[in-house]
């Protein structure tokens, strides 16, 4: 069981939030969902999640970075990834945490290796 932790997904894809809410609820987290950028600051100040995942592109192509600045000005621990179709080739080409993100992940997320990272990444066996 993850605890009942809070994860906030962020992402303006209706599938994406979902389908990542339906990984995540059926290994026992809490799943936050917001379908903007703008929702999902507010929904960070409201929720107050132990972890975030963020698409890039939203309502502008570097949505996602403005996103993480913005909840990075409020909290500098809570772990914030990257979620995006250009993932890999945004890690290789970018630093990462420059962008507000502790780490990144590829669509299409593999459900085993995004739960074992959010649980190491939340401290949890």
């Amino acid at each position: 069981m993850a605890d009942n932790k809070k994860i906030l997904v962020i992402d303006d894809d209706p599938d994406i939030l979902e389908s990542v809410k339906a990984i995540l609820e059926a290994n026992g987290f809490e799943a936050i969902t917001a379908i903007s950028g703008k929702e999902g600051v507010e929904a960070y100040k409201t929720k107050k999640p132990d972890l975030i995942l963020c698409d890039m592109m939203m309502e502008n192509v570097d949505e996602g970075s403005k996103v993480a600045h913005a909840i990075r000005q409020q909290d500098k621990k809570i772990p914030i990834y990257l979620m995006s179709s250009i993932g890999s080739a945004t890690a290789s080409n970018i630093e990462i945490d420059k962008l507000g993100f502790n780490g990144v992940f590829q669509k299409p997320l593999s459900p085993d290796s995004v739960v074992s990272s959010l649980k190491k990444a939340l401290g949890l066996k």
